[in-house]
């Protein structure tokens, strides 16, 4: 057992939480749940899942070996131990529920007292992304989303307003530009077939999918793959650099401090790096850190 601060990390989002234990080995052991949103979960629903997806992984780790403690040990774990969740709808008012939450499942499950914070994605994202300095932090994955951040805190927000109203810059924006451009003629013929091809889709299939079935706005993010493997097309090239440019100008111009860099994390940002650092550039901002995910930086 090493003998320095352990922490288990969350990175929530609606669909799935991404949970990194560190302070037991070389290198973080990721755990995986569903996600847990406590803007649109109740408190049962969230309890659930962590009683049943996220500590059965815990005691199989304790099980087999990868985090066997004797007496002294345990004692030392729990002087040590930490808990940060980062999630999506964990809003200020919110955030005493999921500290409550956790508290109550490690002790009455483990009998362990950690020390627990939770807080926005976007203060995860920030804190990832520009640590103790000034910065602008972003999340580009399926949604969007932006912060002016003082090193410390959140000063600045600009309300992403979702898919429909906002989301300037997101996989859901992007998929849904493609395909307005793809059915519309901007697009080469050849990228309609190939498209309808790979996805077994017409457009009507495709109207039916974005307007009647659940979760468009995953769907439409869905699509980031096809759309990445056609990126040297100059029409696809330009359609996410003018998707990048609207959420520049949407969303980050209005903390007026192109002084600062702007960094992202999420796999909008990641794959299509090159496209943001030429949005950016072209729009005054220097580039500063591109993540994945928050957790490559917050162990």
């Amino acid at each position: 057992m090493k003998d320095h601060l352990i922490r288990l990390i969350a990175d929530s989002g609606s669909t799935k939480t991404d949970w990194a234990l560190t302070g037991l080995a070389d290198a973080p052991v990721i755990l995986h749940t569903q996600g847990i949103n406590p803007f649109h979960q109740d408190a049962d629903t969230i309890r659930a899942i962590l009683c049943n997806e996220l500590l059965p992984q815990i005691l199989g780790m304790m099980e087999h070996g990868e985090w066997k403690m004797d007496n002294k040990q345990f004692s030392t774990v729990n002087r040590q131990f930490s808990i940060s969740f980062y999630g999506s709808g964990v809003r200020p008012e919110l955030e005493p529920l999921m500290e409550s939450l956790l508290r109550e499942v490690f002790t009455s499950h483990l009998s362990l007292t950690p020390r627990i914070e939770a807080h926005s994605d976007m203060l995860g994202a920030a804190r990832a992304l520009c640590g103790e300095h000034e910065g602008i932090a972003c999340i580009l994955g399926t949604g969007a989303n932006s912060c002016l951040y003082d090193g410390e805190s959140i000063v600045m927000n600009t309300p992403p307003m979702g898919y429909i109203l906002g989301d300037e810059g997101s996989g859901a924006v992007l998929g849904a530009r493609f395909l307005n451009a793809l059915y519309k003629g901007r697009l080469p013929q050849s990228l309609l077939q190939a498209f309808e091809q790979s996805q077994q889709l017409t457009m009507a299939q495709v109207i039916d999918r974005v307007y009647r079935q659940p979760l468009a706005n995953r769907w439409l993010a869905s699509l980031s793959p096809f759309i990445h493997q056609f990126i040297n097309i100059e029409a696809v090239h330009q359609l996410v650099v003018q998707n990048f440019h609207d959420f520049i100008s949407h969303n980050i111009v209005p903390y007026h401090r192109p002084d600062l860099p702007l960094s992202a994390v999420g796999s909008i940002a990641h794959y299509y790096r090159d496209q943001l650092a030429e949005a950016a550039c072209h729009d005054g901002y220097t580039i500063g850190r591109i993540l994945r995910s928050p957790l490559d930086a917050l162990e």
